[in-house]
């Protein structure tokens, strides 16, 4: 709640700021866009921005009134200003600490209107002139704040979400916006978290297609066979598949922390599956063993434990994550936990089984093919 606050101003998941000049038809617009979000699966907590009008004391000069007794605008203000508002007139120091001195009426003065219509104002010809002589004092409804931003005025539609996912209800809330006729110069803006979480999915995406080039080039350097880069590469997806379960069954969001989790299941499965066809290489380039399934499974047998331990070792680390649960400070590593271990179960299996299928079917050739044409990789 206080990432969000600092993000939009406000602890809610979904923001909608309504911007335009006038403040009735801004408050007017922000409820009929309440009325209209009203309903939406999943929408809790609706809300518009309260914006509450407080009696306030307006005083307008009558300009030829004014001219008539040779004021200015500015003096008859200057003078009600400090009647109502007080005005600091010096400073008093004692005991080391400075205290302003204020000149200002009395409480009973300042709150009477009759009294303010009173206030003597002296003119240049030296008589004095009553302030409702010259202006007219009315008590009038003013707006407790006015917030701009982006140089134009706005208020604030709020609202939470429940039982759905953020991404869902906010499609549907913005649905329910493109129905609701704006007058001219009024717009709306979705903010909140949904829209930074959007922006950083975004980033994330773009960081995702950098990684999976360097995966490839990486694969591409290890085996030094394009057959056998491609032929892993498209086989990694696959081992997310177990965190696309977890992350359906357990909450059915997907958050940044599942994507991280995500991430780190493919790097996972990218290593195993490299550790898995580098032992089949090296077996028939330096061991001697031919091409066939009794080298599949011999090297799937040598490669059993240290796959298991890597899926063991970094399982157990993230299962307090997940038996903790949805408590504070999780919000990232809970869904994470979830993925990554979801990921690693079918990571696994496609390490431990459809890798050596896939390399007894088209990988026939491959190692010393490529030990006949170009120094291989250091095997370890």
């Amino acid at each position: 709640e206080r990432i969000r606050e600092v993000l939009t101003g406000s602890s809610e998941a979904i923001v909608i700021r309504i911007y335009g000049h006038d403040l009735d038809i801004l408050e007017k617009t922000a409820h009929e866009v309440e009325s209209k979000l009203d309903g939406v699966e999943g929408l809790i907590d609706l809300h518009v921005e309260l914006h509450k009008n407080i009696p306030q004391i307006e005083v307008q000069v009558d300009l030829a009134k004014a001219q008539k007794y040779g004021l200015k605008p500015g003096e008859i203000r200057r003078s009600a200003a400090i009647l109502i508002a007080g005005q600091e007139a010096g400073d008093i120091f004692r005991g080391g600490k400075a205290y302003d001195v204020q000149v200002w009426s009395t409480p009973e003065v300042r709150h009477s209107p009759t009294s303010i219509q009173q206030l003597l104002i002296d003119t240049p010809s030296g008589e004095q002139v009553r302030l409702a002589d010259v202006a007219d004092i009315n008590i009038v409804p003013t707006p407790n704040v006015i917030e701009h931003e982006n140089l134009k005025r706005r208020i604030t539609v709020s609202a939470n979400f429940r039982g759905r996912d953020l991404g869902s209800v906010v499609n549907d809330v913005e649905k329910r916006l493109k129905t609701v006729k704006f007058p001219e110069g009024y717009y709306p803006e979705m903010v909140g978290e949904y829209a930074e979480r959007q922006a950083a999915q975004k980033q994330m995406g773009i960081y995702a297609i950098i990684a999976a080039i360097a995966i490839f080039v990486l694969l591409y350097t290890t085996f030094g066979s394009t057959k056998m880069a491609v032929l892993l590469f498209l086989t990694l997806p696959s081992a997310l598949v177990g965190g696309v379960l977890a992350a359906y069954f357990s909450s059915g969001i997907i958050s940044l922390g599942s994507l991280v989790g995500f991430l780190t299941v493919f790097g996972i499965a990218a290593r195993n599956g490299i550790m898995m066809i580098n032992h089949f290489m090296h077996l028939e380039r330096h061991e001697g063993e031919s091409f066939g399934p009794q080298l599949v499974i011999r090297g799937a047998k040598e490669r059993l434990a240290p796959i298991l331990m890597t899926a063991t070792t970094t399982g157990l680390a993230l299962v307090p994550l997940v038996v903790a649960g949805d408590i504070p400070g999780h919000e990232i590593e809970l869904p994470m936990a979830i993925v990554i271990l979801g990921g690693l179960i079918t990571s696994t299996l496609l390490n431990l089984f459809v890798v050596p299928s896939l390399y007894l079917r088209f990988g026939e050739g491959v190692a010393l093919q490529d030990n006949a044409g170009t120094a291989s990789p250091a095997y370890g």
